[in-house]
């Protein structure tokens, strides 16, 4: 974790435990940093998972692994390591995760792919086996821990531990879904969140959690962005204990399913803004809303072409209300789109409509609300029903020098 934390960070949750999962840290040493850098969590038996993935093509092993493991639907344990992320490492990568899953495997006697394991950190450098073991070792022992030890243990450039959580009422029962998420830069969709890991005591089937989380998914950590660079190593995995002894969710017929998705859709919203709330460098929390699309995806799209846009993002940064450069995004980002049509706002203040300036615009509300630390960016395009909003940070100095010093 950085010292001194983001101007949007906001303070961490007091969370509930949530029965049949236990948290432990311990330090392996990745780094040469006086703090805990590995956390296990384990996990009671029969606990569904299910996970989303990077689409980045250079993938850790972990993810590969994670990606063909979590198809069986039951998880033990997850392990993270933080300082290093194994990515581009070969077979001496594969083999270090193969090697902390089969000894967690041993230690709590289940399958080698019930095991799970992330790593995060610097690209290119093989996790080293013997501090994985000895740090692994380390976790075994240590006492249980709680939440917000947990989300600082599995951050490297964050600069505020991350956590949400939620409640819904299913059959009858109160179930609880507890998160923590890591990430500050290299976040963009498909997967947009570096590392998240949510807990619930639901019981609930791996197929309908997997359904779930894939959707909620799309509507939060894939509308995010920071710096438009999707890490090869993003991972967000939902683990389902089942302690709360309600009637196992198998689809949506079932009683609850929708209090259940939409405590899912909060928890996963939440962990997404506090992502970016804690862009690297950010000074400002964008939130980009864009209407008026041919469809949702297209909507999308054009908003994540605005969030994604250096110009747009450096006007924001210095409190510059220059509406052409959304109108170029969203010329640039390969959706329909009518200059004639389009309308573009700041803060509820519209400053274009159907493509021209208005007459009697006044720059004065705009300029006050560009001045805070939440900026609002309206977009109708005026060709159909999509919708969608996204979110970002502004594009900061601090970006340049947090990733120019990153290795050292």
């Amino acid at each position: 974790m950085s010292h001194e934390a983001s101007p949007l960070a906001l303070p961490f949750p007091a969370m509930p435990a949530i029965a049949g999962v236990t948290l432990r840290v311990a330090r392996a040493g990745y780094k040469n940093w006086g703090r805990c850098d590995l956390t296990y969590v384990e996990l009671s038996p029969g606990t569904a998972v299910a996970g989303v993935f990077t689409r980045n093509v250079c993938c850790s092993s972990e993810v590969e692994l994670g990606r063909e493991a979590v198809k069986q639907g039951r998880a033990r344990a997850l392990v993270v390591n933080a300082g290093n992320s194994n990515a581009f490492t070969g077979y001496r990568g594969r083999e270090a995760v193969e090697q902390i899953m089969e000894q967690v495997a041993g230690h709590l006697e289940c399958p080698m792919d019930e095991v799970f394991v992330s790593s995060t950190g610097v690209i290119g450098v093989p996790l080293p086996k013997d501090k994985a073991r000895a740090g692994i070792e380390a976790a075994l022992r240590a006492e249980p821990c709680g939440w917000e030890e947990a989300a600082n243990t599995i951050g490297t450039t964050d600069t505020f531990a991350k956590g949400a959580w939620a409640q819904a009422i299913v059959d009858g029962k109160t179930v609880t879904l507890a998160a923590i998420i890591k990430g500050s830069g290299m976040i963009a969709p498909d997967m947009a969140t570096m590392l998240g890991y949510i807990f619930t005591d639901c019981a609930i089937e791996p197929e309908f959690l997997q359904q779930l989380l894939s959707a909620a998914n799309q509507r939060s950590f894939s509308c995010i962005t920071v710096d438009s660079d999707t890490s090869t190593s993003d991972t967000v995995l939902a683990f389902a204990t089942g302690k709360a002894a309600n009637g196992p969710l198998g689809s949506f017929e079932d009683a609850g399913a929708d209090a259940f998705a939409a405590a899912l859709d909060d928890v996963c919203r939440q962990l997404a803004h506090l992502v970016v709330r804690d862009g690297e460098g950010a000074q400002k929390f964008i939130a980009i809303s864009v209407r008026g699309a041919v469809s949702d995806e297209s909507a999308r799209k054009v908003g994540l072409a605005i969030a994604n846009s250096p110009l747009v993002k450096t006007a924001i940064a210095g409190e510059d209300a220059n509406w052409g450069r959304v109108v170029m995004a969203v010329g640039k980002a390969g959706e329909p789109a009518d200059r004639d049509r389009l309308s573009i706002g700041f803060g509820g203040t519209w400053a274009a409509r159907e493509g021209q300036p208005l007459a009697d615009y006044d720059e004065a509300p705009v300029a006050a609300h560009l001045k805070g630390r939440e900026v609002s960016i309206e977009v109708d395009l005026g060709l159909g029903d999509g919708a969608a909003t996204v979110w970002t940070c502004d594009l900061t100095h601090g970006y340049i020098s947090i990733n120019a010093d990153y290795r050292s």
